[in-house]
């Protein structure tokens, strides 16, 4: 990270409960150190035993890693960084509005049978990626499942789990894929309006449709990453991890961009 990137991170870092006198060990590496390692293998793609010697320990590294994902902590770490970067740019801090859609992505051979599946739409033997995000393609939830498990299934546990985390959400867009019981389950359970963004019987070749170009973005975005071009992990909340930190380093950026330069 840049001097500018870390002066936006730096406050918003979930802090250690040694320092809150809930006990443990101080912290045996500088967090920034930390961060620095995780964003190179998420950006980069490389193996966890692969990290540059400039970095931590590798299994230093995992076990932060693997603290932070299991805690809950890159979660709290990205909506803070979310909520940053919608109030800077004269939002809310908490949507209202959202798009729903996923993305199916090949599998690699560590990832087990019990949680990939062949998606027979988009002829992807792996997982699937289900992502709600806001007006501003920023990420509110994100679910991996096994790539032959249905967007209606799926989006029934995913936008329970916004809806709860979000109370001000009342409309999501979403494709043709999410029609049916759905839409009446989310305004009967969730007090959610779901609407359906249809692509017209006489389009012809590429076009973009309100509203669904805003997810296309992020999964865009994700394709960047080298660690999610694939599927590499074990876990799926590991591969959940991994999407998060990835939109850390896309919003740290554009806080840094948007910082005012000392005269």
């Amino acid at each position: 990270m840049t001097d500018a990137e870390w002066a936006e991170v730096r406050p918003l870092l979930p802090v250690p409960g040694w320092m809150q006198g809930r006990g443990g060990r101080p912290e045996g590496y500088c967090h920034r150190a930390m961060l620095d390692a995780v964003r190179y293998l998420v950006d980069n793609g490389i193996k966890w035993r692969a990290m540059p010697a400039d970095f931590p320990p590798w299994d230093r590294v995992y076990a932060f890693f693997r603290r932070w994902r299991d805690h809950a902590l890159i979660q709290e770490f990205h909506d803070r960084l979310r909520g940053r970067v919608r109030t800077m740019l004269g939002r809310d801090a908490e949507p209202t509005a959202g798009v729903i859609d996923s993305q199916s992505v090949k599998a690699d051979a560590v990832v087990g049978a019990d949680s990939r599946g062949f998606d027979g739409g988009k002829l992807v033997n792996g997982r699937k990626r289900h992502v709600v995000v806001d007006t501003l393609g920023l990420l509110l939830g994100v679910m991996v499942t096994a790539a032959d498990v249905g967007d209606r299934t799926a989006a029934q546990v995913l936008l329970a789990q916004v809806a709860d985390a979000h109370h001000r959400l009342a409309l999501v867009w979403a494709d043709g894929g999410y029609t049916g019981s759905l839409v009446e389950y989310c305004l009967a359970r969730l007090a959610l309006v779901l609407a359906i963004v249809k692509r017209s019987d006489d389009m012809r070749g590429f076009v973009v449709l309100p509203k669904r170009w805003i997810v296309e973005r992020l999964f865009a975005h994700l394709m960047r990453s080298r660690r999610l071009v694939r599927d590499f992990e074990r876990r799926t909340s590991s591969a959940e991890a991994v999407v998060y930190w990835s939109m850390t380093l896309l919003m740290t950026r554009r806080l840094a961009r948007t910082r005012p330069q000392p005269a």
